[in-house]
């Protein structure tokens, strides 16, 4: 046989034992691979078990279902209260509006007033957001007992209560800068100084909008920021 015929093929033996004994190797390896896998899996599968059994766990699970049972069941009853919208009621309702939620805002406007309008598309924006607080609207021409019994002269006049009881207001424009274009956050901002709202994350500003100016009545309208009658 030719020698380097033999060299060749001891050579190419040689080779394919090497290609034999790497493919061993792999396939001990990927064996080993799913072994840990598996053994893993079981540990996860154990370790939830025992995660599902731990009665503190179940204990938070418990509380966390409850609460948040609770928080809708006090949404439905404030939806009834006519929480979650800026609602026009009557003198007649008046009364039982304000005492009948923790806190509620009331704004006397004038229909005919500009910067009425402008509170009421900023309060009613508001009304949406904060649940919590009730946000209403009167006529203060068809409500003559209450304007007197509150002491209001120029509208807008936004009246703050808690529990029925008036606890502080805003007349005009003379807190949110004495300027039509205020923003729904500069008010929101008021109100949560005030304490009749909470901070909200996700606060999106509304601009202001021009309106055309209203016809004076019985009730003067707020001109300027130190403007009241007398």
């Amino acid at each position: 046989m030719d020698p380097d015929s033999v060299k060749s093929t001891l050579s190419n033996l040689a080779f394919g034992n090497v290609m034999a004994a790497a493919a061993r190797d792999y396939q001990k390896e990927l064996l080993a691979q799913q072994k840990a896998q598996t053994s893993s899996s079981i540990n996860q599968e154990v370790d939830l078990d025992e995660l599902m059994d731990d009665p503190e766990l179940e204990k938070l699970h418990a509380d966390r279902i409850a609460a948040l049972k609770k928080e809708a069941e006090k949404r439905q009853e404030l939806k009834k209260q006519g929480h979650g919208e800026y609602r026009e009621i009557t003198e007649g309702d008046f009364l039982g509006e304000v005492t009948q939620s923790e806190k509620a805002i009331c704004h006397f406007y004038h229909r005919e007033f500009y910067r009425c309008k402008i509170m009421d598309k900023h309060l009613k924006s508001l009304a949406t957001r904060h649940f919590d607080t009730k946000f209403i609207k009167l006529d203060a021409e068809n409500a003559p007992f209450f304007v007197t019994k509150l002491g209001i002269k120029t509208l807008p006049c936004v009246i703050l209560f808690r529990k029925g009881i008036a606890v502080d207001r805003l007349v005009g424009f003379q807190d949110l800068g004495g300027k039509d274009d205020f923003t729904t956050r500069a008010l929101e901002n008021h109100l949560i100084k005030k304490g009749m709202i909470s901070e909200k994350k996700n606060d999106e500003e509304d601009e202001g909008s021009d309106y055309p100016e209203g016809i004076h009545r019985n009730v003067r309208s707020s001109v300027g920021p130190d403007s009241d009658s007398d």
